[in-house]
């Protein structure tokens, strides 16, 4: 059984769906006015821009609809955060994830829907040879091996543009949610973080060839990895882990792209962290989670975030 400090806030929330999707809608709509869809000369500005429409949804829906009680850093988890072992959660989403996304390529192998080529990484050398070419005197080796590295700071250089994502989701609407409980709050934050992608993924952004079925692979993946990223939330009282999570996620998902072998294709919905190899470890995770009690979290450092506290047995509210 959950309890709640605050009662849940529907006149923010319903403001707070309304705002970010058609935000979402009206900053992509140049794509589908034109009929260019994602080849539209602007889809590199505009994808970006459609990132902040939940944090831009968030400012207007606590600023001027619905202010919190418990005030807008808080609420929204603007803190660093504190708690037991918070500094672990921030470790967590830089590093584990990033490990996560890694390990996908090989899960997809394992499974027999990628094959790799880690000796010569031809399906990279020819995608880059097709590009125009290596940069002169640098092998094939060396480009993937600097753009590994770099996805170690990927966390940081992609957080200005995932806290857009991330102030809604985890910061706004996980902790607006908790009073329906902690499961519910997580599962329904993650569906909904899938369904706002659809303007882009009815063109086939992630899912170039599931036109019709991609979205609801999409509500999969968000639902699962949006878990894990609502954990660190919960768990912290703070959105700042989140945002670097969801920045290793989006840095890291290129690596399939790097370690496949020449002539061989594979399905953006069987690979990678949109494909169903790919929520396989995270999906494990979950459950080691669940069975080392570390979720639901059990001692929310935040009042905002009351509701994810179990509430006292008889025995101990009798002590």
């Amino acid at each position: 059984m959950q309890t709640a400090k605050y009662p849940l806030d529907l006149k923010g929330i319903v403001s707070f769906l309304l705002l970010a999707n058609g935000l979402g809608w009206l900053v992509v709509s140049p794509l589908w006015l034109s009929g260019q869809g994602l080849q539209h000369p602007l889809v590199g500005l505009l994808l970006p821009l459609l990132m902040f429409t939940p944090a831009l949804a968030t400012f207007v829906v606590t600023r001027w609809i619905s202010r919190p009680p418990q005030g807008i850093r808080t609420a929204t988890g603007l803190r660093l955060g504190k708690g037991y072992r918070w500094g672990w959660y921030w470790l967590f989403a830089w590093v584990g994830i990033t490990l996560m996304v890694f390990a996908s390529p090989f899960v997809a192998a394992l499974f027999g829907v990628y094959q790799l080529d880690l000796r010569e990484l031809s399906g990279f050398a020819t995608n880059a040879e097709q590009a125009g070419g290596l940069p002169a005197g640098m092998s094939v080796q060396t480009i993937v091996l600097i753009q590994l590295a770099t996805v170690l700071i990927a966390p940081i250089l992609n957080g200005l543009f995932t806290f857009g994502e991330e102030w809604g989701w985890r910061g706004y609407l996980l902790p607006q949610l908790l009073p329906l409980g902690q499961w519910p709050a997580l599962l329904i934050s993650g569906v909904i973080w899938g369904l706002w992608h659809a303007p882009v993924i009815l063109l086939g952004y992630n899912y170039p060839d599931h036109l019709a079925t991609g979205w609801l692979m999409m509500v999969v993946m968000t639902t699962v990895w949006g878990i894990l990223l609502g954990w660190t939330r919960l768990a912290t009282g703070s959105v700042w882990p989140a945002v670097i999570g969801h920045g290793a996620l989006n840095g890291a998902a290129g690596i399939v792209f790097l370690l496949h072998a020449e002539g061989t294709t594979f399905d953006t919905a069987l690979v990678g962290v949109t494909g169903v190899t790919g929520w396989i470890i995270p999906l494990l995770f979950i459950g080691l989670l669940i069975l080392t009690r570390q979720l639901p979290v059990r001692h929310a450092p935040d009042e905002a975030l009351m509701a994810a506290e179990p509430a006292p047995t008889t025995a101990q509210a009798a002590a």
